[in-house]
């Protein structure tokens, strides 16, 4: 990165560390760059206000500017630490609960068919049986049993 008060965890989090009292702050996120393929990060004394005893004398200045190569992992052009990516990966969670389904209840992770015709058929079929078993429960003033796929008592 080269600076020697920036630091990053795992999850994306981009912080400064105060050369001279050595608080960690986290920074504050100022957007991709797709020209320069960076993600940039503003000085959080500065965005939000705070006092810093070394905000005069910090390498970083007001913004710092990460480039997508740092740490593909890590960093990637929708940023982690971003209410956006929050939003993302909610969507990508419930995709992984409807996988989830097809492969337990509808026998696809230990399935017997043999033939590309007959698994796409029944890979089709699977999605829209559970659309109307919901719409179903719906209709049948059921709906806190939509996602069941078991009989109705």
């Amino acid at each position: 990165m080269g600076f020697e008060n920036i630091v990053y965890d795992y999850r994306g989090t981009v912080s400064c560390v105060c050369l001279k009292s050595g608080q960690q702050r986290e920074m504050a996120y100022g957007g991709f760059e797709r020209d320069r393929m960076t993600l940039k990060y503003r000085c959080p004394a500065r965005h939000y206000g705070y006092g810093c005893e070394g905000q005069d004398s910090c390498p970083a200045g007001k913004a710092v500017r990460i480039s997508l190569d740092e740490d593909r992992r890590v960093f990637t052009p929708l940023a982690r630490s971003s209410l956006k990516w929050e939003r993302c990966y909610d969507k990508r969670t419930s995709v992984e609960r409807v996988n989830s389904r097809l492969d337990e209840s509808f026998g696809f992770e230990k399935h017997t068919i043999r033939g590309l015709a007959k698994m796409d058929t029944r890979c089709s079929l699977a999605p829209v049986v559970m659309l109307a078993m919901a719409v179903g429960r719906i209709k049948a003033n059921q709906a806190q049993k939509m996602r069941s796929l078991l009989q109705a008592a």
